[in-house]
């Protein structure tokens, strides 16, 4: 059990981490979005490497190391959305009056080169993985890209906390297409779903007979699992995830000062 826990304090750590240098990064002003754009490239172009080299390595480090790799991928994605890059043709509010599947419409139109972007980076990621026997790197990726599309359906139908806070200004349009309400139907499916399949791993990663680089990545990837559970609770509770990221949302209170004191500062005749 003690050495179970080192990978899960690592998922744990490295998830809050990264999570917490992405909203630092854009709360910083949009001059600098170009710079954290290509660090951030950089480091998923090596990333993608080394999912490719680490495919034929099936020890633990092996899993490490394809953890952090496709986290590495994954964080540029999710900076080049929230950043206004990669986004959709429809960079606007949703129209006033739009319902069922009209509303539907626009929020895909909003935010479907995001989708497209994720999805044939998983092909790819699937292409680099599946020559050796290292799945880990593929597994995470997945497991985000389909804990993210469930947390995106309930958003879009409708929770609690919409997290709006979280988006840029730039991006403050994307609030239209979220819904408002205590808790939707696909909520419990959702949740119940995630749950199982949270269970299901960590049972398979301590089973009887279970190697070292298998329970290694069992368990980095059902502690990611159990991350994205806790966020689809977070979504109905009548708390928010904002404390435990206040360092991140840092530079968006400088940048806000900075924008107040600009804007009180008196003109010289």
């Amino acid at each position: 059990m003690s050495g179970a826990a080192v990978p899960i304090i690592y998922a744990l750590l490295l998830w809050w981490f990264s999570t917490g240098i992405i909203l630092y990064l854009d709360g910083l002003p949009q001059r600098t979005y170009r710079w954290s754009l290509l660090g951030a490239g950089v480091l998923a172009a090596g990333a993608l490497i080394g999912l490719f080299l680490s495919a034929g390595v099936a020890t633990p480090m092996g899993a490490y190391v394809a953890f952090t790799c496709a986290l590495l991928v994954w964080g540029w994605i999710e900076m080049s959305f929230l950043m206004g890059v990669v986004t959709g043709p429809r960079r606007s509010a949703c129209p006033p009056g739009a319902r069922g599947w009209r509303r539907f419409r626009c929020a895909w139109q909003a935010i479907a080169h995001h989708e497209l972007l994720l999805a044939a980076t998983l092909l790819l990621i699937a292409l680099l993985c599946l020559r050796g026997e290292n799945l880990v790197g593929l597994w995470t990726f997945l497991a985000l890209w389909l804990m993210r599309l469930s947390t995106k359906f309930n958003v879009f139908l409708g929770v609690r906390n919409l997290a709006e806070n979280w988006l840029p200004e730039g991006l403050r349009y994307l609030g239209s297409y979220f819904g408002r309400r205590p808790m939707n139907a696909l909520f419990p499916f959702s949740i119940t779903v995630t749950t199982v399949a949270t269970i299901l791993v960590f049972k398979a990663a301590f089973a009887s007979g279970v190697g070292a680089f298998e329970a290694t990545g069992l368990l980095l990837i059902g502690s990611l699992l159990a991350l994205g559970v806790i966020e689809h609770w977070f979504l109905v509770l009548p708390i928010t995830l904002d404390r435990l990221f206040r360092w991140g949302f840092r530079s968006r209170d400088r940048e806000a000062a900075t924008s107040t004191r600009e804007a009180t500062r008196p003109v010289r005749p």
